[in-house]
């Protein structure tokens, strides 16, 4: 089974955020799949904890080294129809990359994003919910 996850998900694995263990339970039979954008993402939010101090370059580059290992299918995503889906449900673009994803692979979402989740059930996005 295929299930689309966001940044905030493989973030909070990466950082062994508290929900970590009960994302990696619920997505281990699963093929992980992400938009192609999701490298740049990640290395977005790695910036961004640079600049707020969270993170030495050290350490990023550690959560680098796990991250490659974790198993991903990165996905090309139609631009036109990301740009709709951003106008249609008012997010940014690479927000819209991974409701074009899970649609473009019939495959449900997994996000922590509360913002994301409301607008990929506008758009008649499956949710995949973690507790």
């Amino acid at each position: 089974m295929n299930i689309v996850v966001d940044t905030s998900v493989i973030i909070a694995v990466l950082l062994n955020e508290p929900i970590k263990a009960s994302l990696i339970e619920a997505t281990l039979s699963a093929t992980l799949c992400a938009p192609a954008s999701l490298h740049w993402e990640i290395g977005n939010a790695l910036s961004a904890m640079f600049k707020q101090k969270r993170l030495s370059l050290d350490d990023a580059q550690k959560v680098l080294r796990i991250y490659k290992q974790i198993p991903l299918n990165l996905v090309d995503v139609d631009l036109g129809k990301s740009v709709q889906v951003s106008s249609d449900h008012g997010v940014y673009a690479y927000d819209a990359y991974f409701i074009v994803c899970a649609h473009k692979l019939h495959a449900p979402l997994l996000s922590l994003d509360k913002g994301l989740k409301l607008a990929a059930i506008q758009a008649g996005i499956k949710l995949m919910e973690v507790i």
